[in-house]
């Protein structure tokens, strides 16, 4: 072909200069490979940025919190389901972050987490008559000050237990009392 001569791709025929039938010649479209060529300057470059990111991300196993799920009882399912569904998107101001495995019975905000686990095993502390509990905006709780620092929380009096561990980094039970809404709403008391 000729320079400045574009191909009809639909015809096969010449697009500008005529066809050589004595016909008039069909209005000159603009090149597409310019136009597509810009595009993938101005889109390819950010965009394989954005994919090797998010290939970096996956392969490092994402932001993910590792939670060990527990095994409840049939009742303890259907309860740690509704609580799951219940559950705040922040706690003390720390936004919700998946788990892994993901499960219907647990939950991580913040980093490092704060971490919630439904349908856990009645925790031997309960059997302590000087063990500490509490109660917060209706829901009591059992809890131990772990050696590094850290609160386990266990519900009690409830139907499932529900077991929140907060690390030492955020010095406080606060997280409870964002998440005793959605207990008190999903786990009903047992006495």
């Amino acid at each position: 072909m000729s320079e400045g001569v574009d191909v009809d791709e639909a015809t096969g025929g010449a697009a500008a200069g005529g066809s050589g039938t004595g016909q008039p010649a069909a209005p000159a479209r603009p090149p597409r490979r310019g136009l597509l060529r810009r595009r993938l300057v101005l889109f390819g470059v950010p965009l394989a940025v954005l994919l090797s990111l998010l290939a970096a991300y996956l392969l490092a196993g994402g932001d993910d919190v590792e939670v060990d799920p527990p095994a409840p009882d049939a009742t303890g399912e259907r309860l740690c389901r509704d609580l799951h569904g219940a559950l705040p998107a922040t706690v003390a101001g720390l936004r919700q972050r998946a788990t892994e495995p993901s499960s219907p019975y647990t939950a991580a905000w913040g980093d490092p987490a704060v971490v919630l686990r439904c349908g856990v095993a009645r925790p031997p502390v309960m059997d302590d008559p000087r063990a500490n509990g509490g109660e917060v905006n209706g829901v009591d709780w059992v809890l131990e000050k772990r050696e590094d620092g850290r609160y386990r929380c266990t519900t009690s009096y409830r139907k499932a237990y529900v077991e929140v561990v907060i690390p030492a980094a955020y010095g406080d039970v606060k997280a409870l009392v964002d998440l005793a809404g959605a207990v008190e709403k999903a786990v009903p008391r047992s006495l």
